[in-house]
């Protein structure tokens, strides 16, 4: 082939691969194109069948809202046609009261003009009948009543005055008798040791480690502790102390020495805590006995049943305002004693009675009652001669004292129980019994001032001297202590004094 056809072969070659290769490009677009239309047709079905999807579950939620709504609705209306129901039960439920109401009130205007009438009829027949009163008595309805309070004034005035001499006799009589009983001033001087009254005991720890020991795992130790024992154990942030709390004072006692050998000991677990608290309650019993024989010879008191020596020693741990009963009670046998012989009565009884006159207090927690008619009863059952058990019922008036030993023993009981040191108070209580004494004083009508002197012991009311004469004093004394007596609990006896001064005051011109 020449050269001249080479050249022009080329570009005719050049030009159909060209035009094939654009011609294939086409296709290959034109595929391109179809591929991309049929996804788009396909994702156009897919968003058509989730859009149908949607569209059915929204319905079926529209529905359900529907439904709900409706139920909603005939709840509501359920309730509301209740409510109406009710309201129109309640309306004919006023309405027929309010019928009623008005019933009533015409009954009452009808009554009420049958009293007006009645009232007036009253009245003029009063006024009818004073006025003819005063036609026959010849003197008005003032003059009348001015004479008839003159004479009872008069008549009331005199029986006063009888009755005052007559109590001013009796009371002159009274004071000889007692002054006989100043022979125990002597003995009102004699102090013994005395305790503060409480229900809970302290006891002292090495350490504050032993407070987790005697709790015990799970509190097993403090739990078999108080069981065995009867009283409740206090753990709390007292250093190195733990506290018994019990109104019995014996099981008290008994946990509280229990609780000593348990600390001393140191071996802590439930069987030997149970051992440990009967060994010690069975000595505390023992101890018992012991205190009181020896109380019952101290005392000069032979022959009581075991039993009530028994309950006598029991209250070795008992205190009153301080004060130990088991002391207490002999104190109160001896003085009744040295009273009863000094006035010629019966040494023996006035002994006894002394001795056993607060033996319920023993037994107060346990059975009902007070501790006068306890210890009376058991001091009856254990044969006890009558007089001493009038004198044990009697000692606070509950039943009448029939013998003067019970009036002797009363009074050794109140010696014994106000002389300097037997007892003492709190500052809180003190302040308390102060300021009643001059609220009682205080209370009645006429009185200026009054003050609480001899720590409680005495109070002295003034008087105004216009108010309140002679006669009227020495009545306010006696209702002052009667009103003390009756509101007030108090050792011993309070005094009451009512000073009424008159003062004249003139000028010289």
């Amino acid at each position: 082939m020449s050269a001249s056809w080479l050249v022009p072969g080329i570009v005719i070659a050049l030009a159909g691969g060209i035009v094939i290769g654009y011609v294939f490009h086409r296709l290959q677009h034109q595929r391109q194109l179809m591929g991309r239309q049929a996804e788009g047709e396909r994702i156009v079905e897919q968003s058509r069948e989730q859009a149908n999807r949607i569209e059915l579950k929204a319905r079926d939620e529209a529905i359900k809202i529907r439904d709900g709504a409706e139920a909603e609705v005939s709840r509501r209306r359920t309730e509301l046609n209740k409510e109406e129901e009710r309201l129109q039960h309640r309306r004919a439920d006023l309405d027929r009261r309010l019928d009623q109401i008005e019933k009533r009130d015409q009954t009452l205007n009808k009554r009420q003009s049958t009293l007006d009438r009645q009232t007036n009829d009253l009245e003029r027949l009063h006024a009818e009948t004073l006025a003819e009163l005063q036609r026959v008595s010849g003197m008005t309805q003032d003059e009348a009543k001015a004479q008839l309070l003159s004479e009872v004034e008069r008549e009331s005035r005199a029986d006063m005055v009888r009755i005052i001499r007559q109590i001013e006799e009796e009371a002159q009589v009274e004071g000889e008798r007692r002054a006989r009983e100043l022979i125990a001033d002597a003995i009102q001087r004699v102090a013994s040791d005395h305790v503060a009254e409480v229900t809970v005991s302290v006891v002292p720890l090495p350490s504050d480690e032993m407070k987790g020991r005697i709790i015990g795992r799970n509190g097993r130790n403090i739990r078999t502790f108080e069981q065995a024992a009867g009283v409740d154990v206090i753990v709390d942030d007292t250093p190195e102390a733990v506290t018994i709390s019990c109104f019995d004072s014996v099981r008290r006692e008994v946990a509280r020495q229990a609780m000593d050998r348990l600390v001393l000991d140191g071996r802590i677990h439930p069987a030997h805590i149970e051992k440990v608290v009967e060994q010690v309650r069975a000595e505390v019993e023992r101890m018992i006995v012991e205190e009181g024989e020896k109380a019952t010879f101290d005392a000069g008191v032979p022959g009581l049943h075991p039993e009530i020596m028994k309950k006598l020693g029991r209250l070795k741990y008992r205190t009153s305002y301080g004060q130990n009963q088991l002391a207490h009670a002999v104190e109160t046998a001896q003085l009744a004693g040295v009273i009863a012989a000094e006035l010629g009565a019966n040494v023996e009884v006035a002994k006894a009675g002394g001795l056993l006159h607060d033996l319920g207090k023993a037994m107060d927690h346990e059975v009902e009652g007070t501790h006068a008619a306890i210890g009376a009863d058991m001091s009856r059952r254990y044969g006890v001669q009558p007089d001493v058990v009038n004198i044990i019922a009697s000692h606070h008036h509950e039943v009448k004292q029939e013998t003067v030993e019970a009036v002797i023993v009363e009074a050794a009981d109140a010696i014994s129980g106000a002389r300097p040191g037997a007892r003492r108070e709190s500052l809180e209580q003190y302040i308390k019994r102060v300021k009643a004494l001059e609220e009682i004083a205080n209370s009645f009508t006429g009185v200026s001032q009054s003050y609480a002197l001899q720590a409680g012991r005495e109070i002295r009311v003034i008087v105004q001297p216009e108010d309140i004469d002679d006669l009227e004093a020495t009545r306010l004394a006696r209702h002052v202590a009667k009103k003390i007596e009756e509101g007030m609990q108090y050792p011993g006896q309070i005094k009451v004094t009512v000073i009424r001064e008159t003062r004249a005051v003139d000028y010289a011109k």
